[in-house]
C-alpha cells in the first residue's frame, strides 16, 4: 500500500537497491485502487525473482532477503504492506 502518486518504477529501483547481483528481475504484476483501498492510496503487487550464482538460497536467506526487500520499499516510497 502506497500513496497513489508515488511511481511504480520507485518501488521497482528500491527493490533492485537491496542487492543487484542476486536480484535478477523486478516487475510490478498488479495495481489495485478501489474498495478496501483508501482514497489516494493504491495497492501494487511486485514479483521480485532471485538469481543466486553458486548454490540454492536456503528458507532463512530468503526470508531475509524479503524483510531487507520491504525495509528498503517502505523507506524509499513509505509503502506498507497489505494486511
Amino acid at each position: 500500500m502506497l500513496d497513489e502518486k508515488v511511481p511504480a518504477a520507485d518501488i521497482v529501483k528500491a527493490v533492485q537497491s537491496v542487492d543487484r547481483v542476486l536480484i535478477e528481475s523486478v516487475s510490478i504484476f498488479d495495481l489495485y485502487e478501489g474498495k478496501g483501498i483508501d482514497p489516494g492510496q493504491k495497492s501494487l503487487a511486485v514479483g521480485v525473482r532471485l538469481q543466486p550464482r553458486a548454490r540454492t538460497l536456503t528458507d532463512s536467506e530468503i526470508e531475509a532477503v524479503s524483510s531487507k526487500i520491504v525495509g528498503a520499499v517502505a523507506k524509499a516510497t513509505g509503502a506498507k504492506l497489505r494486511t
